[in-house]
Formats: C-alpha cells, structure tokens, sequence
C-alpha cells in the first residue's frame, strides 16, 4: 500500500515537466521535421521521470519484493527512496546531498548551459546560410545533442526507473544517428569548409585545441 502523503501529486509531476520541456524548448527550439522528433522524445522521457517521481511509483512498486528483502530497513514507499542509487550504494545521508544527487545536478546544469549556449550561434547560422563554428561548436560538433543526453543522464542518476531505464538508450541511439545525418548533410553542403572544422573540432568530447577558424553559421 503506497501512502497516500508521499505520492499521487499529479498536478506537481504535470507542472514539473512542463516547465522542464517549456525551459528545454525556449533554448533548442527544433527548427526541423528531426528536431521536432528528438525533442518529443525527450518530451516523453521527462514526462515518464515526473510520472513517476510525485504521481505514482511504479518502478518501486514493481521491485519492492526485491528491495524490501535486500535492504529490509529502507522504507520503500517514502518519496526520498525514488532516489534508488543513493538508497542503495550511496554514503547514507540525506539522498538531496548525496553524491549521486550532486552529480546528476551538475550534468543536468550542464546540459542546459551547452543547449542555451550553442542555440543563438546555430539560429544566426541558419538565417545566414553559413556553417557553425563558433560558440560551443568551436569545441564540439553537437553541442545541442550532447546537451540534451547530458540531461537524461542526469536526471537518470538522480531518479532512475524502469520506463527512463529503458527510454535512456533508445535517446542515445536517436541523437548519435540525428547527428550523423547533420555530419553528412553538413558535409554535402559545405565541402571543404565542412572537412576542415571536422578535423579540429570532435563530434562529442571536447579537446583543448583550438577549433579551425571559420564563420559562425549552420549545421
């Protein structure tokens, strides 16, 4: 029997993930038909984490048998043990300090810094016609991809479940393969410009060099 205190705050999972996708959109507002597709499913990788983080906790339902055996002084059905990774192999402090917790904000504050950082500089390139360079693509060719796996592992860290379990991977896949297609599209359309920021600047880990110079345009 879950305990009605803790849980079955639908309004505050709703108004949660709203304002996580509304603040997503307002710095990576998807400019095409693959943007739109990997947004939606990030959309629907928050609102499964808030589903189940105030409405109804479906992965502690499901492996509370489990949990209850293994670490039988936890009480499962309290909200501070969605934090399943610091219950489990964390130091036993409040799990809101925990290092799990600490590193999950630090990656989720990452990523919407790359998101916001790298979207003017992609938005002036796609007006003018030009090649990004400039911004977070001096460092890394998909600032905005990387940014938004940033978040997912975050949030991951912070509340794992089995439905974000399961949806994590399949996001990776998506932007590794959105990103690719941007690499070949990119390449087709600017040749010689492309190859050349390809070569100094990597696809997902930055390096400490220098970018080739460039205008600061589109993908």
């Amino acid at each position: 029997m879950i305990p009605s205190a803790e849980y079955g705050f639908w309004l505050l999972a709703a108004v949660n993930a709203a304002l996580f996708i509304g603040f997503a959109y307002s710095f990576a507002r998807p400019l095409e038909a693959r943007d739109w597709r990997s947004f939606g499913a990030f959309s629907a990788f928050i609102v499964a984490l808030f589903a189940e983080m105030y409405g109804f906790p479906l992965t502690i339902y499901l492996l509370a048998g489990w949990l209850q055996t293994r670490w039988p002084g936890v009480n499962w059905f309290s909200h501070d043990s969605g934090h399943l990774l610091e219950m489990i192999a964390g130091p036993g402090v409040n799990p809101h300090f925990g290092p799990f917790h600490l590193i999950s904000t630090a990656l989720i504050l990452l990523g919407f810094w790359l998101i916001a950082a790298a979207w003017p500089v992609l938005y002036r390139a796609a007006r003018s016609g030009r090649l990004a360079t400039a911004g977070p693509y001096a460092r890394i060719r998909h600032p905005q991809y990387a940014g938004f796996i940033l978040i997912t592992t975050g949030f991951l860290l912070q509340w794992p479940t089995l439905i974000t379990l399961a949806m994590y991977p399949v996001l990776v896949v998506m932007y590794l393969r959105l990103a690719a297609r941007e690499d070949a599209s990119a390449a087709e359309r600017f040749g010689a410009e492309h190859a050349a920021w390809a070569r100094s600047v990597p696809a997902w880990i930055p390096t400490w060099r220098r970018a080739a110079s460039g205008p600061a345009a589109s993908r």
